[in-house]
């Protein structure tokens, strides 16, 4: 089944999220779902999607794709590996907007909550069980880290690493006033209760790049919404280029810029202030 969606209208608000375009492959079989972001990650993406499936985590498996060219979003790559959904943006935005787009089609699927991961086989699929535990347990917003016990970081290069620890964990843990170990980590888990709360209002144009990450994390706390952080295991290749999509210089800086912004709390929905009210 597919279909084309678009900015639909809320009870008390105009939820804005990109355009994008609906193939299912399967019905909706639990209470959770995985949304997994690619563009042309190419072999990396199927090889994640295997590990997944051995797996066996409770979790439908939504594929947010941002326009991938590669040919590995087919029905042939994907449907055998497990996917229930493939969503294509056809609207603007980057990495954000992917993430409107998978958080606005579980919320209509009446999911309980999202847990979200990069599509580039850098995460181990074992830890998703515990992103499950951790929803089922009440939680809200659910960060995983390489940096508490039982996480590992393999092959972080060394200036990632120093600008994890030493500029963005202690700043967004002092704008959300919670202690995060791994704030670039974008392995983590989201309630359906903390994205449709209208107080954190995920669903706007602004978030189109690198914001609603680092906004959710410090958004979930200010609110009072029960955070923790659970291990996961983060590798990068032992040679060749580090998967990412974030440029050396130009997408640092834009790195930089939207950290600053998101602790000085400029994403906060309209009318409201750090705490919501």
């Amino acid at each position: 089944m597919s279909g084309e969606r678009n900015v639909v209208q809320a009870s008390d608000a105009v939820v804005q999220v990109p355009s994008y375009t609906v193939t299912e492959f399967a019905q909706k079989r639990h209470r959770y779902c995985v949304a997994v972001f690619v563009i042309n990650e190419n072999g990396r993406l199927l090889a994640q999607l295997e590990k997944m499936q051995a797996a066996g985590a409770p979790l439908d498996v939504v594929l947010a794709d941002g326009g991938s060219t590669d040919g590995s979003t087919t029905e042939q790559n994907l449907k055998p590996r497990g996917v229930r959904t493939l969503l294509t943006k056809t609207g603007a935005g980057k990495l954000s907007a992917q993430m409107r787009m998978a958080f606005h089609y579980a919320m209509e699927q009446g999911y309980d909550g999202v847990v979200a991961m990069d599509g580039n086989n850098k995460d181990d699929p074992a830890a998703l069980q515990r992103f499950v535990d951790s929803l089922q347990a009440g939680f809200h917003h659910v960060q995983g880290s390489r940096f508490v016990p039982g996480g590992k970081a393999i092959n972080t290069p060394p200036m990632r690493m120093l600008g994890i620890k030493l500029l963005h964990a202690p700043l967004i843990s002092i704008a959300s006033r919670f202690r995060y170990t791994d704030t670039t980590n974008g392995f983590r888990g989201y309630s359906r209760e903390f994205l449709l709360d209208p107080r954190v209002a995920p669903f706007r144009d602004v978030f189109a790049r690198y914001e609603l990450h680092y906004y959710l994390a410090i958004r979930a706390a200010r609110l009072g919404y029960r955070v923790t952080e659970v291990p996961v295991t983060r590798a990068y290749p032992d040679k060749g280029p580090t998967p990412t999509k974030i440029s050396p210089l130009k997408g640092s800086l834009l790195v930089l810029k939207t950290l600053f912004k998101a602790c000085l709390h400029h994403y906060d929905p309209p009318g409201t202030n750090s705490k919501g009210t």
